[in-house]
């Protein structure tokens, strides 16, 4: 029964600190890196809408669900399925769905602090002034030059993932809820002041335009099918990290408040970086639609330009990194879990051992930019392959997975006490949308990343 189930690492203090560690782990660098330059590809008002009602259909739904059973089973993700799958009397294999996700934020995590490790150095770089009246030229040589150098990637990787060790290291009150009270405040004051800077161009209202108003012409399949994958994505669902943050939620806090809050500061937090990043490109008379280089390459050349310019960008890549720290440790702390309960071995041992797993695969990634960036598996460098394997194979199978067992292998009763819903009306929504629409919708994006349909 899931009274006598405690975590053994201890519980958020409140239902407020989960929605702050949860926030945290969901808004990363695809809110802030991504959405941007996804809603640009995409003629930005209406793809924001189609994202919106994907979110709900599909985002909150899922959460609810990898939360129920996080906080049903109090263990890391494997453990909470084979336990639940005994409790249903259903085969210990279902562990599987739980070890997809604890295998998928491993592998994430590789390449995530590569990134985030670029970030990092960015704060320096633009403290320095090294993109004051740069040409466009000029700043793609920094960043080709930058990421040419293993040493240098490796050294920023080495500091993401110290980082992220120091605080899992610290357990769930002292490190998961401590620095996510303090980062996501942080990182999101940091977002506001550049949205007041955005304010003062004289773009600010072209820039909400473009992110708000809907021009469904630019539309078409493969838009409605990001939007889709981007709302699954965002909120860091399918990578166990939702459902260990689960485990920690203290049994009297309510799962679907939880959930619809995190989605909506999720989602206002991506939005938010849209109406800071936009007016700032349009006015520089750059491009929104410039892709994944809109971060790293586009918009330091407008920060070059502006008043105060090297002020800005250093705060604009400093919320960057307090943002994908929230996500990093969120991606490790599942691995340490099942290290810890698998091994009964310390959270420091399990923090080091994980923590130089995963710093040993991103030497992947990495070279994947340098002295490996000719080696092709598959006609993808390695990073190509870690990225395409869990984005596009592992979180949505995963995902699929997780709601099927909820949705039909769980008794009802039991779905129904652990979520709380008093208003059986609002159950069954919720019920009917786990069962037919979100794993339709899940469906939709694996069979056409893998190639099966085409849209």
């Amino acid at each position: 029964m899931t009274e006598k189930r405690q975590s053994i690492h201890g519980e958020w203090t409140s239902r407020w600190a989960f929605i702050l560690a949860a926030t945290g782990a969901a808004v990363g660098l695809g809110n802030i890196w991504k959405f941007p330059y996804i809603a640009g590809i995409n003629g930005g008002g209406a793809f924001v809408l189609i994202y919106l009602a994907c979110v709900l259909i599909i985002g909150i739904p899922l959460m609810m669900t990898e939360v129920l059973i996080g906080r049903r089973g109090r263990q890391n993700p494997a453990g909470t399925m084979r336990s639940l799958a005994k409790d249903t009397g259903r085969s210990k294999h279902w562990q599987w769905i739980g070890a997809i996700g604890i295998l998928s934020s491993f592998i994430i995590l590789s390449y995530y602090c590569v990134i985030a490790g670029w970030a990092m150095n960015y704060i320096f770089r633009a403290a320095s002034g090294a993109f004051h009246h740069a040409s466009a030229s000029q700043i793609n040589h920094i960043f080709q030059h930058f990421v040419a150098n293993p040493w240098k990637l490796l050294f920023w990787h080495s500091m993401v993932m110290l980082v992220t060790i120091f605080l899992v290291i610290r357990g769930v009150k002292g490190g998961l809820e401590l620095a996510a009270r303090f980062m996501f405040p942080a990182m999101l004051g940091l977002l506001i002041v550049l949205v007041i800077y955005a304010t003062t161009t004289n773009h600010f209202i072209q820039g909400l335009t473009f992110l708000f108003k809907p021009d469904f012409s630019k539309l078409n399949s493969t838009s409605a099918l990001s939007a889709l994958g981007h709302a699954f994505f965002t909120l860091s669902l399918a990578t166990g990290s939702i459902m260990m943050y689960g485990a920690y939620l203290p049994k009297k806090a309510s799962i679907t408040r939880a959930a619809i809050y995190i989605a909506i500061a999720d989602t206002f937090v991506a939005l938010l970086a849209g109406v800071a990043i936009f007016p700032i490109v349009f006015a520089n008379g750059l491009q929104p639609s410039a892709g994944p280089g809109l971060i790293f390459q586009t918009l330091p050349i407008a920060f070059g330009q502006m008043p105060y310019g090297s002020l800005f960008a250093s705060l604009f890549f400093l919320m960057l990194v307090f943002a994908a720290i929230t996500s990093t440790i969120s991606l490790l702390e599942p691995s340490v879990a099942w290290l810890i309960e698998t091994f009964r071995i310390s959270r420091l041992r399990a923090s080091l051992y994980a923590g130089f797993g995963i710093w040993i695969l991103g030497l992947g990634t990495i070279f994947s930019f340098n002295i490996l960036e000719n080696v092709k598996i598959f006609g993808m460098t390695i990073f190509d392959n870690l990225d395409y394997l869990t984005a596009n194979i592992m979180m949505p199978l995963g995902g699929l997975l997780t709601v099927f067992f909820a949705a039909w292998l769980m008794r009802r009763s039991d779905v129904l006490e652990e979520l709380g819903i008093s208003d059986r009306l609002l159950f069954r929504a919720w019920y009917f949308a786990i069962r037919y629409l979100t794993p339709l919708a899940i469906l939709l994006i694996f069979l056409n990343f893998v190639g099966i349909i085409q849209f």
